[in-house]
């Protein structure tokens, strides 16, 4: 396989960097560095078949002699983090929605498959758990800044059905559910690396709202495997397919797990959402994703329960710090 991964050194897109080059495949990487780091390449420097581009997808230039070189585009570049989205909702939009655009009229132009990838934020506000690929979603006011990227998610989805539908562009969309893993980032608000670094250090973990509110926690390598897959799946194309794990905790329950497994002698420490964001902030009570299509598709079925990730997370951040 020859891939082109944007947004490829972030922290999803580093990792399916490593296990595509590991099984044979050439990869190429294209990132503008935003929100990536190059720390998440380090392993992958001077490997053959790697390629490093900096650029943004919205770069159609560039786009184009690497759209016209590979066989399959994972499509991750995207703006994420909560903290980001709320910071910077029209970089938001843009990045998704206008990337999104220049790397499917590519696809479609040079006849490529691609993996979109999207997020189970699109669900938004709806309390039909689990949630399952062809529910109704339930976004709030158009005022409240949090919705902007569940709602260019969403353009980004359609975009790339309508490809499909009226091009026939062979096009899989997967939405993840709280992928966690090493390398990533707590810069944006990314709940478990923050909570983690904090639990290391001794220090209060922050614990936003009533901490009542339940996600279900996916290891970054059972992602990556299902990616992998689901390109490689003809029954995929032109699907939307849930990502995730159905092991659902509490975000203060989360917090104890953590510091538990850390040894650590930090307190949990309650903030209201405005408090964390400066501004209010509309949050779904529970995040767990219906399993069903993935698993007729591809047999999909995570390798690691949370305590096994959480581990994996302890030892990667004991090590850098």
């Amino acid at each position: 396989m020859n891939a082109l991964i944007t947004g490829g050194a972030g922290f999803i897109g580093s990792h399916l960097a490593e296990a595509l080059l590991a099984s044979g495949s050439q990869v190429c990487i294209i990132d503008d560095l935003s929100t990536g780091s190059l720390d998440n390449l380090k392993a992958l420097a001077g490997r053959k078949g790697f390629r490093f581009v900096r650029e943004s997808v919205r770069h159609e230039s560039t786009m184009a002699l690497l759209v016209d070189r590979c066989e399959v585009v994972f499509h991750l570049a995207a703006a994420v983090g909560v903290q980001l989205i709320v910071d910077r909702p029209v970089h938001t939009l843009e990045t998704n929605i206008h990337g999104s655009e220049v790397v499917l009229k590519l696809a479609n132009k040079f006849g490529r498959k691609t993996f979109l990838a999207s997020t189970s934020e699109v669900y938004g506000k709806s309390t039909r758990v689990p949630f399952a690929e062809d529910d109704d979603s339930l976004l709030g006011s158009t005022r409240l800044t949090r919705w902007s990227y569940a709602c260019s998610k969403m353009v980004d989805e359609f975009l790339a059905l309508a490809y499909h539908e009226q091009f026939g562009l062979p096009v899989v969309v997967g939405r993840f559910f709280n992928t966690i893993g090493p390398r990533q980032s707590g810069a944006y608000g990314m709940v478990v690396p923050r909570f983690v670094r904090a639990a290391l250090r001794n220090e209060p973990l922050c614990v936003y709202g009533t901490g009542q509110q339940s996600r279900c926690f996916t290891n970054v390598a059972d992602v990556v495997g299902a990616m992998v897959k689901l390109a490689d799946c003809p029954q995929a194309v032109g699907q939307v397919v849930n990502i995730g794990s159905e092991e659902s905790i509490a975000i203060e329950d989360l917090a104890r797990r953590v510091i538990d497994l850390t040894g650590s002698k930090s307190t949990i420490r309650h903030l209201s959402y405005e408090e964390a964001y400066g501004r209010p902030f509309d949050d779904m009570l529970a995040r767990k994703p219906d399993l069903s299509r993935i698993r007729q598709l591809i047999g999909y079925r995570p390798r690691y329960d949370l305590e096994q990730t959480l581990k994996q997370i302890i030892e990667y951040e004991k090590s850098s710090l």
